[in-house]
């Protein structure tokens, strides 16, 4: 038996190929830089073909790549696939798969996963449905290809990510054995949905039973195919030591390899560059934070961001709120602060009157409701908005004379947003320092890319990024460019009178004391890329490929228990 294989051929599949929804993309799209670079072109990536009548701006089409197998896969067994290449650093090919067809069949493939590993479908509704069809998709892709091109004698790895692709890793341990597979939970279901939902989950989270919360959380099928794709590969992983536990305790297996996430800095502009990428971005932040507010705010103000998915507490979006009005309440306080929430929420689009001030359509002058002082993107529900709610609740005004202004920004930020008009990252760049106060983050690319711009950023234990960073030497405060603070289930306030400490403290820096924080923030996210963390996924593999030879020496057996 091999004792250290590698692989020759490597399979990954996710929703969020070419498909940019959340921060499974980012995980991939620069991880692939890394990979392509030790495969080339020996690596395919596997996504959602649901762009119809659109172009993908991720996706470039390729017809040249393996036209007789896409033209029998077709032919002989019914599959709709399109070849091309990732549009990100390393340019990885990638297999766009159709999956509506399988719907008409959905009834039997639910039957065959509950008969052969006792996946639980019956209960499932929304999301479910899409996903599982797709991941069965993602299965006969890989086995059609495996097959055409006789790839029997080689090391083959099929990596399947988050609970979405449970069913392609379950069709291929039954259809094609001798493929080693690879399941990545970036967050268990029951763990997200307990945070969701309000329950305590670290302090009781040797109680719970996975099995019972997905009944009592309305999550059995999610669960069960997460579960049951954990329990029947050869390899499974997940992003942090905090899931770890999660995995463990609901899923009822100890991942064999935690692979961190890491980020690829290729693209971040440096020295003067950065300089004017900076300069630009605080020009975008404070013009339009003038235009809402109605006059200009001061040049010199301290920019501090948070962003994120709208996950109210799990993101800690909470918890910023609190902390700013706490700081809004300090007398001490002898600089302006502007604090955006950049978390994208359900919005018609840029709000027609700020759009139109932006551009010199309008004279600027006070908003004439006080509301709109704080949003530059219309809601559909602005009265059931959270943000908004905690906002008027805690008394911001955003006048003049108030040191600290808070600004919600509920949009995407991909380019086009009507307002901003840049990327994320073209803003990000311009703030001073960033909070991510995380009740639930299994790792955090948020603080993790705030570091890697030379943003010096506050997170805490509770994300898999802030317990990575302590291990690097976290010192207290914000003298190494970061700090971590220390949450748990109970200590909301304190964690929100801490961030309101520590912004406060930040304000009374010099210019060269800031630099220094910003030139530590990026020293650490050094560490982090995937330079350093892609040997975790190669680790992965070479177990993947040792488990396989050891359950393909023994009698095959689904595991349905």
């Amino acid at each position: 038996m091999d004792t250290n294989p590698t692989p020759d051929y490597i399979f990954e599949t996710s929703w969020e190929v070419c498909n940019k929804v959340g921060g499974i993309y980012t995980v991939l799209s620069t991880r692939a830089n890394s990979l392509q670079k030790l495969y080339k072109d020996r690596l395919f990536f596997i996504g959602p073909d649901i762009w119809e009548g659109r172009d993908n701006p991720w996706f470039q089409a390729d017809n040249t790549l393996y036209p007789a197998w896409i033209e029998y896969a077709k032919i002989h067994q019914g599959l709709e696939i399109r070849t091309g290449r990732w549009n990100v650093p390393g340019q990885p090919i990638v297999f766009l798969v159709k999956f509506n067809r399988f719907f008409e069949q959905r009834n039997k493939i639910y039957s065959d996963m509950w008969v052969d590993f006792g996946v639980d479908s019956m209960p499932a509704y929304g999301d479910y449905h899409d996903s599982s069809m797709f991941a069965y998709a993602t299965g006969l892709v890989i086995e059609s290809f495996y097959r055409y091109h006789q790839l029997e004698p080689y090391h083959v790895i099929a990596h399947f990510n988050e609970w979405m692709l449970g069913m392609g890793a379950l069709y291929i341990k039954k259809n094609v054995p001798k493929i080693a597979t690879v399941f990545t939970t970036h967050a268990t279901s029951i763990g997200r949905s307990i945070a969701g939902n309000n329950l305590p989950l670290y302090n009781y989270l040797k109680t719970y039973n996975g099995d019972q919360m997905a009944r009592q959380l309305n999550m059995t099928s999610k669960h069960s195919i997460e579960k049951k794709a954990a329990q029947n590969v050869d390899c499974f992983t997940t992003v942090s030591d905090i899931t770890a536990q999660e995995c463990a305790q609901f899923l009822e297996r100890q991942p064999d390899v935690v692979t961190p996430n890491g980020f690829e800095k290729g693209f971040i502009p440096k020295g003067n560059a950065h300089r004017l990428a900076r300069k630009n971005a605080r020009k975008i932040l404070l013009g339009v934070a003038e235009k809402l507010l109605g006059y200009a705010p001061d040049t010199d103000a301290l920019l501090v961001g948070t962003s994120g998915r709208y996950e109210y507490k799990n993101k800690g979006i909470d918890a910023f709120i609190e902390a700013m009005n706490m700081l809004r309440k300090t007398p001490q306080l002898s600089k302006d602060i502007i604090a955006f929430i950049m978390v994208p929420a359900w919005i018609k689009g840029a709000r027609e009157d700020l759009r139109r001030r932006i551009k010199g359509e309008m004279p600027s002058r006070r908003a004439s409701h006080p509301g709109d002082r704080f949003i530059t993107h219309e809601l559909h529900q602005p009265d059931k908005d959270m943000v908004m709610q905690q906002i008027r609740s805690s008394g911001f005004t955003n006048e003049e004379n108030n040191r600290v202004k808070i600004i919600f920004i509920p949009s995407y930020l991909n380019g086009n947003d009507g307002i901003f008009d840049v990327p994320y990252y073209d803003l990000l760049i311009g703030l001073d320092l960033s909070v991510f106060p995380s009740y639930y983050e299994p790792w955090g690319y948020t603080p993790h890319e705030s570091v890697a711009f030379s943003i010096p950023t506050i997170t805490t234990t509770l994300a898999g990024f802030g317990l990575w960073a302590k291990k690097q030497g976290d010192k207290e405060g914000m003298d190494d460019g970061i700090e971590v603070i220390g949450r748990d289930d109970s200590n909301f306030q304190e964690v929100a009178k801490e961030i309101a400490t520590l912004v406060f403290d930040f304000s009374l820096k010099s210019v060269e004391q800031i630099n220094v924080l910003r030139q530590k923030a990026s020293k650490l996210s050094d560490k982090g890329d995937w330079q350093h963390f892609i040997v975790y996924y190669e680790e992965a593999y070479r177990k993947a490929l040792h488990n396989s030879f050891i359950r393909l020496s023994k009698p095959y057996k689904l595991n349905a228990d």
